[in-house]
């Protein structure tokens, strides 16, 4: 199992890269759009609407930006869980837990990948 984690590895760093840029990026303003700014009345109506918010997803580019916000921050706790279990509980068990950890983040990004897919 460790020797599959390894040649992954590259992988697993680019899509904690992306996390992270997602996370950093993409996420706060999103979370302050929807947290504060509907809730303080600083948008139009029509802003958070489910028909605005339908018409954004079913376009091929808004679904791009839905998935990486739903997919890319998995992995980047995934990589960060497993790097906190490492140091918790040693290298032994990396192996286990860096593969339980990313194969729940790719159960996540699949499921992410289905729901982006059945927006009509």
């Amino acid at each position: 199992m460790k020797a599959l984690l390894l040649r992954l590895e590259p992988v697993i760093w680019l899509l904690f890269g992306a996390g992270i840029m997602v996370g950093t990026l993409l996420l706060p303003g999103y979370l302050l759009t929807v947290a504060l700014g509907a809730p303080l009345g600083l948008l139009p109506a029509r802003a958070l609407s489910f028909e605005r918010a339908h018409e954004i997803f079913s376009n091929p580019l808004g679904r791009l930006v839905l998935l990486g916000i739903i997919a890319l921050p998995l992995w980047k706790g995934a990589h960060h869980t497993r790097a906190l279990c490492v140091d918790l509980l040693g290298h032994r068990s990396d192996a286990l837990i860096g593969s339980l950890l990313y194969a729940v983040a790719l159960a996540g990004s699949i499921a992410g990948i289905l729901a982006v897919l059945s927006i009509g």
